[in-house]
């Protein structure tokens, strides 16, 4: 019987002979004179922090509000015609300028300010005044075309309503304290946002500012999908589909150019920036300040770009493609938050079109530095002032519709009829008051009255009773 020591000898000179016949069969580098040291690795190639130059669109991207928006803009027949001067009878007492003929047949028709519309006084001691056009021999009341029209209800009962609805108070909450019904409450709303949203695009438009800040705020809508689940599943589970309110403000004169809602995505952005565009002066090309949601580079690219024709690298070959490239002048910047666990951790600033010099040069005119402060601000705001966005609240708004009457109520009323704070300018002789109060010191401003766009605060009342011309008026008549 063999022993385990021969067994663990056998093992040991067979690990030998492996090592000599390794020692023999690795190639040996030190051998040789044709063998040459290697080659030192290159260091690491380091990426450089700057700010790499944009390198410009194939295509240009295409916008759908652009497309439709030559379907829907009203355009005058002609010319106006010639400017009535009566010289019967004693001078006009009331004052007609601000109202037009709403007949279309008539040549006068849609024109403001021609002398062709006189007062006829109460007809039946009724409360409005009944006017009549010299052109076409019609009549027709001074509430025509306004959500006063046609109306029972006490006029100041629903100014009444609707200053409530534009200080947060939900429907409900308007129903009860003026004891009406919830759904004549609803049924004000849809008219006085259409009519306010006439009033905002006759006024705002030909804008000048030096900054725009958007953002999307983020709102909840309860609703029922269509196709996912039956309404008494969703009055169950109680379903909030999420929305978002975009909105954009000139941070100067705390103008809010538009206020909008839909998804979080490209088309929007588009369709927001285009209602931007809209209400600037044409050749206007501002600051744009936003958060870090990307799609807004695309959307300001659509409007604000060009074609430019790259240079040849060789001389021969074909030419280069042209690029869409965004204007000389256009200048965006953004403001990137890092948050974790809902904490804030870190701020950074993201120049997108242009220099870091040039955004400075801008906003240092106001010793400010890239923010979106202003805008963030407007965001509680209108958390404040929209019963739909509060937080915390059980006011949410059925659908898309229901909030964007809401947020075309509060635009006119913050532009038109809210003086700012931080606006008010002081008055070069204290004016007295009735009474033995102080006497008074400052003016107070709205932020369409710093805009340049009207020279006086408007009640509610008076937003309601102004007629909305059908076109926009050229600046003689």
């Amino acid at each position: 019987m063999v022993s385990h020591l021969f067994f663990y000898q056998l093992t040991f000179l067979g690990l030998l002979w492996l090592c000599v016949m390794l020692h023999y069969a690795w190639p040996n580098e030190c051998t040789g004179g044709d063998q040459r040291p290697p080659k030192p690795l290159p260091p690491p190639r380091k990426r450089s922090s700057d700010p790499q130059p944009f390198p410009g669109l194939t295509r240009k991207p295409p916008c759908a509000a652009c497309e439709q928006a030559h379907e829907h803009v009203p355009q005058p027949p002609g010319c106006p015609p010639p400017r009535k001067v009566s010289t019967r009878g004693r001078p006009r007492q009331v004052d007609t300028s601000q109202h037009f003929c709403p007949d279309p047949a008539c040549t006068y028709g849609g024109w403001l300010g021609l002398g062709n519309i006189t007062s006829n006084g109460h007809p039946n001691g009724g409360p409005w005044r009944q006017l009549y056009c010299t052109s076409c021999g019609g009549y027709f009341q001074e509430t025509h075309g306004t959500p006063l029209h046609g109306k029972r209800v006490a006029p100041d009962l629903l100014v009444w309503a609707v200053g409530a609805l534009a200080e947060g108070l939900g429907i409900r909450a308007v129903a009860r304290v003026f004891e009406v019904d919830p759904n004549t409450v609803l049924q004000w709303l849809v008219e006085v946002a259409d009519h306010l949203k006439a009033f905002s695009q006759y006024f705002l438009h030909d804008v000048r500012v030096t900054q725009v800040q958007l953002d999307e705020l983020f709102a909840l809508l309860s609703a029922v999908k269509d196709g996912e689940m039956s309404e008494a599943e969703a009055i169950t589970r109680l379903s909030r589909s999420p929305q978002w309110v975009w909105a954009a403000i000139d941070p100067v004169t705390k103008l809010l150019l538009t206020i909008n809602v839909g998804d979080r995505t490209l088309a929007m952005a588009q369709r927001v920036v285009h209602q931007v565009v809209q209400v600037l002066a044409p050749g206007c090309v501002p600051l744009f300040l936003t958060d870090g949601f990307t799609e807004y580079a695309t959307a300001l690219l659509t409007h604000f770009g060009q074609w430019v024709q790259p240079p040849r690298r060789q001389d021969q070959g074909p030419h280069p493609k042209p690029r869409w490239m965004p204007l000389p002048q256009l200048l965006y910047a953004q403001v990137v938050k890092t948050v974790r666990r809902r904490r804030l951790v870190r701020v950074s600033h993201r120049v997108v079109f242009g220099t870091l010099s040039a955004v400075q040069q801008v906003l240092a005119v106001h010793g400010w530095q890239i923010n979106t402060a202003f805008i963030e601000r407007v965001n509680l705001t209108i958390r404040q002032h929209v019963a739909a966005v509060g937080r915390r609240v059980s006011t949410l708004c059925k659908g898309e519709d229901g909030l964007r009457q809401q947020l075309a109520l509060y635009q006119t009323y913050y532009n038109f009829g809210l003086p700012h704070a931080s606006l008010c300018q002081a008055l070069p002789q204290p004016e007295p008051t009735n009474g033995t109060g102080s006497a008074k010191q400052w003016r107070p401003q709205t932020p369409a009255m710093a805009a340049g766009v009207t020279d006086r605060v408007w009640s509610l009342r008076e937003v309601l009773m102004f007629r909305v011309p059908p076109w926009p008026q050229p600046a003689g008549v």
